[in-house]
């Protein structure tokens, strides 16, 4: 299969073209190479792999393919309350204009696999948000994800394009640029730094190591099904104070935490039920504790 994937230089969408050149696949990597790509990669010179430096919102062609995966995106919810503009750009118009290259396609168009996040369904007290939930995001990044569902739903209706739709919930491992929480607490360990914690740390997230994730992205591209969305979890929920004491106590360091003040439209608790994907496609994941595979590594 020829796969088209934008933000293949990124975190997860890298381990996503790993995946598929080692399944054997030939894969054209759409990415601009902002601050969070990766500048070198072992598989550069992949004779199966492709890297096309381009703005996925001024892209003008699109390669020919079987499958589209976009993983191009701002993710960093702190940034998006300070320059919520960029992510409506990317996310959103960033989103459209590869929906209208497919649209402009009049024959072999490729299914749409779009990659969103559980944020979308905004935070949840008790329980877990499933496929069917009410969206409800409570900040720039979360709302441009789900803006950008919107019109992949759209599109779908009025154009016939075949899509997918994969929420994550919050992934972790290697290649993870250090504004997100693992790997910055790596980052204060090792430079002597505080570790910046958000209210009083009892926020709780949703753990799915990357492997695991994009494992499953993978089964939903080739699920045989047409458009669906798909919840992908671990269901590993941590607080933010868990995941710091533990990466603290492998380094045999004290938790050096400095509590700094909530964000705006902070959410408290996520979680998202994926048993869609581990009845109908098989998937599970291989890292269930979060804590055990870090210590490993």
């Amino acid at each position: 299969m020829k796969f088209i994937v934008t933000g293949g230089r990124g975190f997860i969408g890298s381990h996503f073209v790993e995946k598929c050149l080692n399944e054997g696949h030939k894969v054209i990597d759409i990415d601009l190479m902002t601050y969070a790509a990766n500048e070198s990669l072992p598989w550069d010179n992949h004779e199966n792999y492709k890297h096309i430096k381009e703005d996925i919102c001024n892209l003008s062609h699109l390669p020919s393919g079987d499958i589209l995966v976009n993983f191009a995106a701002e993710s960093h919810v702190d940034n998006s309350i300070v320059q919520p503009d960029i992510f409506v750009k990317t996310n959103v118009l960033g989103t459209q204009n590869l929906l209208n290259l497919v649209r402009g396609k009049t024959y072999n168009r490729p299914l749409f696999v779009h990659m969103s996040t559980d944020e979308v369904y905004g935070d949840i007290e008790n329980g877990s948000f499933d496929e069917d939930s009410k969206l409800n995001p409570s900040n720039p990044y979360s709302a441009s994800k789900a803006s950008a569902e919107m019109l992949v739903t759209s599109y779908a209706r009025t154009y016939g394009i075949d899509y997918q739709i994969c929420r994550s919930s919050n992934n972790y491992g290697e290649r993870q640029y250090p504004e997100k929480l693992i790997p910055k607490i790596l980052e204060c360990i090792e430079e002597n730094k505080s570790i910046p914690i958000h209210g009083d740390g009892s926020y709780v997230r949703d753990w799915t190591y990357v492997k695991d994730n994009v494992d499953g992205v993978y089964r939903v591209c080739f699920s045989g099904l047409k458009n669906q969305v798909w919840n992908i979890s671990s269901n590993v929920c941590l607080t933010n104070l868990q995941v710091v004491e533990k990466v603290c106590s492998w380094n045999s360091v004290k938790p050096n935490i400095e509590f700094i003040d909530n964000r705006h439209g902070q959410d408290v608790r996520y979680s998202i039920n994926a048993s869609k994907i581990v009845d109908k496609l098989n998937w599970n994941p291989k890292h269930k504790t979060l804590f055990n595979f870090l210590n490993h590594e």
